[in-house]
């Protein structure tokens, strides 16, 4: 299992609700979190296959922004 970590734009609670059901069904993510308290709003994910351009062109399609950081 790989950890993914991204920079995002997902602020809020209403923007993690509208991400949800994407990720959910996002094949190849086990889980995932978004700690909105961090200034760059890292989401991490528990990919089970699911790969960096995976997930960005997911959250680019619903109109949010992800950068990878790199996982030290």
């Amino acid at each position: 299992m790989k950890t993914l970590k991204f920079k995002t734009n997902i602020n809020c609670g209403g923007c993690v609700s509208k991400v949800t059901p994407f990720l959910n069904k996002q094949e190849g993510i086990e889980s995932w979190e978004v700690d909105t308290d961090n200034p760059d709003k890292i989401l991490t994910i528990k990919s089970a296959g699911a790969s960096e351009e995976d997930v960005k062109t997911t959250l680019q399609k619903i109109g949010f922004k992800a950068e990878s950081v790199s996982s030290n």
